[in-house]
């Protein structure tokens, strides 16, 4: 039943809506509010899977290049963990849907049954990556160049990619870049780049992506070249891209991120006061093996 909201729904509203934002991690969607056209409208690039009854859409997942191979959105699924949920039966008709292809699929850590979901279909857990926010005027406080270096907006995509491969970064999809989707990455408005150098050799950058809906910049890499490391650049380039993100008034936390063994880049979080707020588990469908 549909009926108009009233006053007296309020408090229940803002209840569920702090519940929410209490934990983002929860991600609470309810499959039988969408509507099955809309959902095919929404992978122009991919394919939509759908299970609907007479009651509406039961659950749904999509399909969609990503990599090397294709991406896993969704699945959402109502009674995800129940055994006779059709969370199941929709990831296995999705594993037929991969032409050999290999399948990446993301889950939050909280998230045990979408997870065992995934599992169960034969994805493999890759890694695990952590968030952590801080509010950008904290970690911009005392932002400053130390004495000997300088910085800059841009890279030469040489120097970008020599200090990436130095950075032993997995990311490696980044080095496949032709100049001009380079170019075009950085022109857009959202990215930022904060390059450190020291005379003509670059020691570090911090990439930002700014989010201005959610008011919220990510640092979506964070370079440092191991030659330099043990010297704080990691704190400064930090704090530099902070002050860099405060230039947009709309923007207020700093988001970072660390795989599951980047034990010192966890440590600088913790150390310049970023809290944790949410953890990703990466999973991957060999296509080969599924074949």
């Amino acid at each position: 039943m549909i009926r108009s909201m009233q006053a007296t729904d309020i408090p229940d509203v803002l209840a569920l809506l702090h519940w929410m934002d209490a934990a983002p991690e929860r991600e609470v969607f309810a499959p039988d509010s969408r509507d099955p056209r809309e959902l095919h409208l929404e992978c122009e690039e991919g394919l939509c899977l759908v299970d609907e009854d007479d009651d509406g859409v039961r659950a749904y997942c999509a399909l969609s290049p990503f990599r090397d191979g294709l991406v896993l959105e969704g699945p959402i699924a109502e009674n995800a963990g129940s055994e006779g949920s059709s969370m199941n039966a929709l990831l296995g008709r999705a594993a037929q849907h991969t032409d050999g292809q290999p399948v990446y699929a993301f889950s939050a850590r909280d998230n045990l049954p979408v997870r065992a979901a995934l599992e169960k279909a034969g994805f493999a857990p890759l890694h695990s990556t952590a968030f952590y926010a801080a509010p950008l005027a904290q970690i911009s406080r005392g932002a400053r160049v130390p004495d000997g270096l300088r910085t800059t907006d841009s890279l030469p995509v040489a120097e970008y990619r020599a200090l990436y491969r130095a950075a032993e970064d997995a990311w490696a999809g980044r080095l496949d870049w032709t100049p001009e989707q380079y170019a075009a990455h950085f022109a857009d408005d959202t990215v930022r780049l904060v390059a450190l150098w020291r005379g003509d050799q670059p020691v570090g950058f911090a990439e930002l992506e700014f989010s201005p809906d959610d008011a919220r910049a990510d640092v979506t890499y964070l370079a440092v070249h191991p030659a330099e490391r043990g010297q704080g650049l990691g704190r400064v380039l930090l704090a530099l891209a902070a002050a860099e993100a405060q230039n947009r008034p709309e923007l207020r936390t700093l988001r970072v991120r660390a795989h599951d063994h980047l034990h010192s880049a966890r440590a600088l979080y913790a150390h310049m006061g970023f809290t944790h707020c949410r953890s990703m588990v990466t999973y991957l469908l060999d296509g080969e093996e599924e074949a």
